[in-house]
């Protein structure tokens, strides 16, 4: 929990913020919450499913994108680096959030 929060002030280095979270956990979230979104639905628990889908996969999509945005905020290496990560985990949790 202390690492997530550290995520949401920008507290971790982008390269953690951008890779670790946002990348790889990132990834992990919300194909495990849409492998359970499908698997409710093929119950016929609708709701349920988008509670799954959408309850649990956005709020980490947010917290994510913040994070990698504060954390671009501190970095002192190249400005195009912190651009890239910003535009790249808008897109990407943004895909990842609409599908």
């Amino acid at each position: 929990m202390t690492k997530l929060l550290a995520l949401w002030s920008g507290d971790l280095a982008l390269d953690e913020a951008f890779w670790t979270w946002t990348v790889t956990v990132g990834l992990l979230v919300n194909i495990s919450t849409s492998i359970l979104f499908l698997v409710l639905i093929l119950q016929d628990q609708t709701l349920a499913a988008v509670l799954v889908g959408y309850g649990l996969s956005m709020p980490y999509n947010i917290v994510a994108t913040v994070g990698v945005w504060r954390s671009a905020a501190r970095y002192g290496g190249p400005s195009l680096h912190a651009d890239l990560a910003r535009i790249v985990t808008v897109i990407v949790m943004a895909g990842l959030t609409l599908t």
